[in-house]
């Protein structure tokens, strides 16, 4: 049950850490990896946040 809800969460980290690159190559503004850093923990705790609120935590029987 926890299995598929933190890969779906990984993977939107991941998502958003790859989107960051492309930001911070057309931006410039930060350094490389606080940028991949802030969006990957971002990313990942947005989708545990949502999943919590949207009720996938809950057994489906």
């Amino acid at each position: 049950m926890l299995r598929p809800i933190l890969m779906t969460a990984f993977l939107t980290g991941v998502f958003c850490a790859g989107f960051a690159m492309f930001i911070d190559w057309a931006t410039e503004m930060l350094m490389q990896n606080q940028v991949i850093a802030i969006s990957f923990v971002s990313g990942t705790l947005g989708s545990l946040f949502a999943q919590t609120v949207l009720g996938r935590w809950r057994d489906k029987r």
